[in-house]
């Protein structure tokens, strides 16, 4: 009997309470019913891809919010320590500190998800973050500055489990993404990738406002529990990962041993180099832009209460979901080039326009400041927000799809660690706030130009030819593609036994 066919089931939750000598007994009398082509594809088959793709993306939310609270974390610890010891240069480290670990992580876990498998890297980073999340809200130290680089410390071990996170739950979400539902894959990948982190962004304003109202003044227990509840996005998925197992198209396509690394490297680093390339363009213009927002909105609030400023935040953030949303349609309905190009363009223009009239719209009509400022986010949600990480899964083989999207999400970390430090030498350098605006327009506008020339648009069966393609491209080079995929494990009798029960009850 074939198993291939039979282990659709990506969830396996296990007991053994059946005896095995009845188990085979069982299956002996129903064994001749059961065959490859029968309609096994039980409950479990299309639900479990629902739930690897819900379970893959979800912990995507500590992203979006530990990037986003550490704003907010700045200004608590720039209220309470001055800046002779808060000084720029420790907020800049504390804030670039989750982007260096990331760059690790991305790059690390993309080979092992490749090498090792999904769901040994979505485990294990689901650990790290659930440590970092809560050794940063625990830091401690003898000395002001013992504190603060225990946090840094912490908020690296965090930033490599993020990190990880990008490879391990992108691919496994977007491969999932594609048994749901091909022709819908671009809106399920970005609903539970980019939304989830750009509902991280708005519930890291939420909290704060909350704590804030709680706890008045007292700013430390809010800094802390602000951390703190980092750890229940990754510990709500934890149960689920562990019960999860490798998707379907890993299982057929991969290539764990004596892998070509010179072969694709010549048939795919033009690809690499174009994804890359674009994704640090868009974390250097928007990373900067959401990570320094409370400090911006703090400048010209003109205002001391920090429940006001935190609260122009949760609406400068809502503006991601909107843009999240509809591109989450565009990719699909007008396809990942177009989207992006359309977005890259349109957010250089509104940040040109913010930027020339930064100083008299920030002195003299701040909602209108927050409105421009929220759209020129939102439309780098709609455009760049969805199609990086959607273009760094689909243009690239099973093989090496972890491999390749680590690399262009690490660049991407890379343009956001640059951006986060440049931001204020920008600042100084250009005579205040609009400078960043207009340097990172001026960018945007250009990558929309390459991205509209240059990046190849991906169909709804864009995964399979890819990977048919790849192994044609290694037989042309004389490679032996025996080797590729993983065998199935062997089901055991009550697995085997339940899917005959199944089976009989859909007869």
């Amino acid at each position: 009997m074939h198993q291939s066919n039979d282990i659709g089931c990506s969830f396996a939750f296990s007991s053994h309470t059946m005896d095995n000598r009845s188990t085979s007994k069982s299956i002996d009398k129903q064994s001749s019913s059961i065959t490859d082509t029968d309609e096994i594809q039980l409950f479990p088959a299309k639900t479990a891809s629902y739930f690897n793709v819900l379970f893959s993306g979800f912990a995507l939310l500590s992203d979006g919010y530990q990037s986003g609270i550490i704003n907010f974390v700045n200004l608590f610890l720039f209220r309470i320590y001055g800046s002779g010891i808060f000084n720029d240069t420790m907020r800049s480290r504390l804030s670039y500190a989750m982007f260096v670990g990331a760059v690790v992580g991305q790059l690390g876990f993309g080979l092992v998800i490749d090498r090792v498998g999904r769901k040994f890297g979505l485990i294990a980073t689901t650990a790290l973050v659930i440590v970092g999340a809560a050794f940063s809200a625990a830091s401690y130290g003898t000395t002001v500055d013992g504190l603060l680089w225990m946090m840094i410390v912490a908020r690296g071990i965090l930033g490599v489990g993020v990190g990880g996170e990008y490879p391990c739950s992108s691919v496994s979400a977007g491969e999932s993404a594609d048994e749901v539902s091909p022709g819908r894959r671009g809106f399920l990948f970005v609903m539970v990738t980019n939304f989830v982190i750009d509902l991280g962004f708005v519930l890291s304003a939420i909290i704060p406002v909350i704590l804030l109202a709680i706890f008045k003044n007292n700013l430390e227990p809010v800094w802390r529990i602000s951390l703190g509840l980092g750890v229940i996005p990754p510990l709500s998925v934890l149960y689920f990962r562990l019960k999860m197992a490798d998707s379907e198209r890993f299982r057929t396509s991969s290539l764990t041993k004596r892998v070509p690394y010179i072969l694709i490297f010549k048939r795919y680093w033009f690809r690499i180099a174009l994804t890359s390339g674009l994704w640090f363009v868009y974390d250097f213009v928007s990373f900067p832009s959401g990570v320094f927002s409370s400090i911006i909105i703090d400048s010209v609030a003109n205002t001391d209460s920090l429940i006001q400023v935190v609260s122009w935040n949760i609406l400068l953030y809502s503006f991601y979901l909107p843009g999240c949303i509809v591109g989450a349609y565009s990719v699909d309905w007008i396809g990942r080039r177009k989207t992006l190009t359309i977005g890259l363009i349109l957010q250089g223009i509104i940040g040109m326009i913010l930027g020339g009239v930064y100083e008299p719209l920030s002195k003299n009509c701040i909602p209108m400041f927050i409105v421009m400022y929220g759209l020129f986010l939102s439309l780098g949600e709609y455009g760049p927000g969805p199609t990086m990480g959607l273009n760094a899964m689909e243009l690239f083989p099973t093989a090496v799809r972890g491999t390749c999207y680590g690399i262009a999400a690490a660049v991407g970390k890379i343009g956001a660690t640059v951006g986060t430090l440049a931001f204020l030498p920008m600042v100084d350098a250009m005579g205040g706030y609009r400078g960043p605006f207009l340097v990172g327009s001026g960018i945007a506008i250009g990558a929309g130009i390459v991205a509209w020339c240059f990046l190849p648009e991906i169909g709804e069966d864009g995964l399979t030819s890819e990977d048919e393609s790849f192994k044609a491209y290694l037989v042309q080079n004389g490679f032996d593609v025996s080797h590729f995929g993983i065998s199935d494990p062997v089901l055991d009798d009550e697995t085997i036994a339940n899917k005959n029960y199944h089976s009989i009850a859909q007869h």
